[in-house]
C-alpha cells in the first residue's frame, strides 16, 4: 500500500511586475545584476482585494477541469501563512467553496518554504494510516500584502501563486521516506512581528532601515537574507545527503532534483556542494519569483 502524486495545478495572479518595473521605482539599485544572480526577471502580486484563498480555488478548479470526480476527495490539506482569517480555518471555507462532500477531512498548516513536503508526508501517512484515499494538497500564499513597498530586496524576490496536488492511495509506494528537521531558535530571521499574540498590529508603526536602504516596520515581512543563507547553506547539503541515505539511493541515481525554489545563488551554491550536475538540477525562478510553499509544486508542474 503506497501514495502518488496523481496530478498538479497552479496559478498566478493577474498583475505582473518586472524588473524594469521595480528599476523604475528603485532607480539607485541595479536589477540587471540582481537578476543574474537570483534568476528572478518577474513576479505576480495579488490585487487588493485578492487573497491567497482565492487563489486557491482557483488552483482546485483547475485539477477539478479534468477528469477528476470532485465527490472522491477525502481530505483538504491547505499549507498557507496567508490564511483568510485568524479562524475559521481557511480549508474548511475552501471545502465549501469547492462544494466537496462534507464528511471529509480539512485542516490548515502554517509553514513556508517546507510546507509542501511537509503536506506531502501528511498525506501519504493520512493513506498509510487507512483514514483517506484521496487529498487535495493545497499551498498558496501572498507575501506581497506583507511587504512594504519600499522593501526592495523583498518585494523583486517573492512572489505570489497558489497550487493544487492531488495525492492517491496506490497499489505502489511512488513518494519515498521522509526527515524533517527543526530549529526554532531562527525564528526572528523571517518574521512578521505584528498583528499576531505576542505584538498587536501597531496603525502608527515606526519605519526601519536593514541592508542597503530597505525599509520595513514590524507589521511587514523581515528577512535576514544572510542568516539563512549561511543555515541552509551548512544544513541543507548535510540533510539532502542523509534523506539519499534512508532512501538508499546515491547521488548519482537521482534523474532530477527539485528543490525550494528561493533564489538561483542559493540553489547553485548547494547543487555544487552536492555534487549534482546542473542537467540534474531544475531552476525554475525566471518568471514567477519564490512563491514560498508553491515553489516545489510549480517546479514539478
Amino acid at each position: 500500500m503506497g501514495a502518488t502524486i496523481d496530478r498538479i495545478e497552479y496559478v498566478f495572479p493577474e498583475r505582473k511586475i518586472t524588473n524594469q518595473d521595480l528599476q523604475n521605482e528603485f532607480t539607485n539599485y541595479n536589477f540587471h545584476k540582481f537578476e543574474k544572480k537570483v534568476g528572478i526577471e518577474s513576479r505576480y502580486v495579488v490585487a487588493e482585494n485578492e487573497t491567497a484563498l482565492d487563489l486557491a480555488v482557483k488552483a482546485c478548479e483547475k485539477i477539478f477541469d479534468g477528469n477528476i470526480d470532485k465527490s472522491q476527495i477525502d481530505f483538504i490539506l491547505f499549507c498557507t501563512q496567508s490564511p483568510e482569517y485568524f479562524l475559521p480555518t481557511s480549508a474548511c471555507i475552501l471545502q465549501d467553496k469547492l462544494s466537496l462532500r462534507k464528511n471529509i477531512g480539512a485542516l490548515d498548516f502554517n509553514l513556508g518554504c517546507s510546507g509542501f513536503t511537509y503536506g506531502l508526508s501528511l498525506a501519504k501517512g493520512l493513506i498509510a494510516s487507512n483514514q483517506a484515499k484521496k487529498i487535495l494538497l493545497v499551498t498558496a500564499e501572498t507575501y506581497s500584502k506583507f511587504i512594504h513597498e519600499k522593501d526592495r530586496t523583498n518585494r523583486s524576490i517573492f512572489g505570489d501563486a497558489a497550487a493544487a496536488t492531488l495525492i492517491s492511495y496506490s497499489e505502489e509506494d511512488n513518494i519515498g521516506d521522509f526527515l524533517f528537521g527543526t530549529d526554532g531558535g531562527g525564528y526572528d530571521k523571517l518574521i512578521v512581528k505584528n498583528g499576531g499574540s505576542r505584538n498587536n498590529f501597531d496603525a502608527n508603526c515606526v519605519l526601519k532601515e536593514y541592508g542597503s536602504g530597505n525599509k520595513y516596520s514590524d507589521n511587514h515581512l523581515y528577512m535576514n537574507g544572510p542568516e539563512i543563507f549561511n543555515f541552509t547553506a551548512s544544513a541543507i547539503p548535510k540533510f539532502t545527503k542523509e534523506l539519499l541515505k534512508k532512501n538508499s539511493l546515491d547521488v548519482d541515481q537521482i534523474d532530477q532534483y527539485i528543490f525550494h525554489q528561493a533564489n538561483a545563488f542559493m540553489l547553485n551554491f548547494i547543487r555544487k556542494r552536492i555534487k549534482i550536475t546542473e542537467e540534474k538540477f531544475y531552476i525554475n525562478l525566471k518568471n514567477s519569483g519564490n512563491t514560498v510553499s508553491c515553489t516545489i509544486p510549480i517546479a514539478l508542474k
